[in-house]
């Protein structure tokens, strides 16, 4: 339950809610109970009308009996009707209750995933961080909406009855309760077996639907390499597989009534012969033998549903240590208080060092340059040489192992998070649109954009001609309207990169990152892009990281990485006369073009 006390918050926030619903519980328990009176009452009087008049037939006496009946009758379907009310209002109070504390949490899981640093989303795979935020929020809502509920009205329930009972008659309500507790722990262990299969159940359905998606994702694989047949012999495993479960399932599911309707009929049972002797011996009425059935009966949920609630609070016990591991993860970056948030585009790395802290790979060692402020630099190497490290310091994705990196003149450590982010325009080697319209991609990098819906299409269209792509964009019949599917699956790696260049660039950013963003473009599109992009570039600090000479022979300044390291640098013309890497790197791409 330790885990649990993370949720006392929510519970102090919406405190009268509880409160409420737990009066709404006491009342509507409380109309329950009157009609079990009522009925002992007309029971006992119809016994007594019969006593007192045995030479009447059954019309006389049904004549004596008409008012007390027609007074039950109507009594009963007022207390009914009045706690049928109020069990409404429990169930909105209560279980409103939850599904607000449910959205709350919700909110403060994401909120919290948003804050945590890049290398968190490195440790911790998409699956589990949906799961927590999904499933066991789920879980834990059961707790706070139905398990406090039901045991709310237990408590209310066993109080109220028990108390009638022990008024009536105390040896009867002694013997009539001791099925109960065997119920609850009898259903507490069948609980927790279905509770436990339940799991085995979603983790195979989880598994059976993780293949359907591969499989159709990778469609296209699958049909190249003429593996249908054994893709559905694995699908049948997984599916048979989980048929058994189910099956297993079901079974225990098939035991849970039929054990409740033992106990019941027990308690009914031990009910009618204790209370039948003590009938005889005149301590009660026999309108107290139905009293005390009816009540047996109004126990039996309540006592049954123990097993289950501790079932339920086990899980979301479980579920909400899940979620507190998360959310008592520290971000390894956070913005500084009173951080600074002038932010200007000059840029320095001074002796810096970065060793990933997940894996312990060595990305760079002692790499020292400058940007000034308006000019360019670009970035070539290998793959693996460290060029997108440099791109996640800068943005300050991971902070330095070794040395510093100022921006503007200030160590990037002291400066505003937000306002680093949103005077950086960068432009990702692994592109991703979200599932939404080509200009809302685009518009994406826009914040609080104030203009009327004219301008904010100029500005987009303005946008998309600078990047190379307004031409393919108006040739889609929806035009900049048009959806483009999950992760941009229907545009090719070219309009991906474009579009990614465009949703930078309309920000107006003081400092431009491309990260390798023109591989997937061929050469003349490349010197479209690159021209159009003169103008933006002009007085913004420029980073342009590349595999192709062609990409970053116009930068101010070039460096060449290899492990981490730079080998080479200086300007496209002195590094060709060097005749170093860089120029063997320039001679080997132009015969590729050449022959191309």
């Amino acid at each position: 339950m330790k885990s649990l006390k993370h949720i006392n918050k929510y519970f102090l926030k919406y405190k009268w809610r509880f409160f409420l619903g737990f009066c709404f519980v006491i009342i509507s328990n409380l109309f329950a109970i009157f009609p079990a009176r009522l009925t002992g009452n007309i029971i006992d009087q119809v016994r007594d009308a019969i006593k007192l008049n045995p030479t009447k037939n059954p019309d006389e006496l049904l004549e004596i009996l008409r008012n007390p009946l027609l007074y039950y009758f109507i009594a009963v379907i007022a207390y009914f009707m009045l706690k049928g009310i109020f069990l409404f209002l429990m169930r909105q109070t209560i279980i409103v209750m939850s599904r607000l504390i449910e959205r709350d949490m919700k909110n403060e899981i994401f909120e919290h995933y948003e804050a945590l640093s890049l290398s968190f989303y490195r440790r911790n795979n998409t699956g589990d961080l949906m799961n927590r935020i999904s499933e066991d929020v789920s879980r834990v809502r059961m707790y706070i909406g139905p398990a406090i509920m039901y045991t709310l009205n237990l408590a209310a329930l066993f109080i109220l009855v028990v108390a009638t009972m022990l008024n009536v008659n105390v040896k009867l309500t002694l013997y009539v309760l001791i099925p109960l507790p065997i119920m609850a722990v009898s259903i507490y262990y069948v609980s927790n077996l279905i509770n436990k299969q339940s799991e085995r159940v979603q983790e195979q359905q989880s598994q059976l639907s993780t293949f359907v998606q591969e499989a159709f994702s990778g469609i296209r694989v699958l049909k190249s390499f003429v593996r249908e047949a054994q893709s559905e012999e694995d699908f049948d495993r997984q599916n048979s597989l989980y048929k058994k479960k189910s099956i297993r399932l079901a079974t225990t599911n098939a035991i849970f009534f039929p054990l409740i309707i033992v106990l019941v009929g027990t308690s009914t049972l031990i009910t009618i012969y204790v209370g039948g002797m003590e009938a005889i011996a005149g301590h009660i009425t026999l309108g107290n033998i139905a009293e005390f059935i009816i009540y047996i009966n109004m126990l039996t949920w309540p006592f049954a549903a123990v097993g289950w609630v501790t079932a339920l609070v086990n899980r979301a016990a479980a579920s909400q240590e899940r979620i507190n591991e998360f959310l008592h993860t520290k971000s390894e970056i956070s913005t500084p208080i009173n951080g600074i948030k002038e932010v200007n585009g000059a840029i320095e790395f001074n002796n810096v060092s970065f060793v990933y802290p997940d894996s312990g790979v060595h990305a760079l060692t002692h790499i020292s340059f400058i940007v000034e402020e308006g000019k360019s630099l670009a970035i070539l190497g290998r793959t693996g040489s460290g060029k997108s490290t440099i791109v996640n310091l800068i943005a300050r994705m991971y902070d330095v192992t070794g040395g510093t990196i100022s921006i503007g003149g200030n160590d990037i450590r002291k400066l505003d998070l937000g306002s680093l982010r949103s005077n950086l325009g960068v432009v990702p080697q692994d592109v991703f649109l979200f599932s939404e319209t080509i200009a809302n991609n685009i518009a994406f990098g826009l914040i609080d954009f104030k203009d009327d819906a004219k301008s904010l299409q100029d500005t987009i269209e303005k946008a998309a001609i600078n990047a190379a792509i307004y031409s393919n964009i108006i040739e889609f019949p929806d035009g900049f309207q048009t959806k483009i599917g999950e992760r941009g699956i229907t545009l090719s790696g070219g309009q991906k990169q474009r579009i990614s260049i465009a949703r930078a660039i309309i920000k107006k950013p003081k400092i431009l990152v491309f990260d390798d963003c023109l591989s997937a473009v061929d050469t003349q599109t490349e010197e479209e892009i690159l021209n159009n992009l003169k103008s933006i570039m002009m007085n913004r600090t420029t980073v342009i990281i590349s595999h192709r000479v062609s990409s970053v022979k116009n930068a101010d300044h070039i460096i060449f990485l290899e492990n981490g390291m730079i080998v080479e640098e200086g300007t496209h013309q002195g590094l060709l006369e060097k005749k170093g890497i860089y120029f063997n790197l320039y001679e080997k791409q132009l015969l590729e073009e050449e022959k191309a």
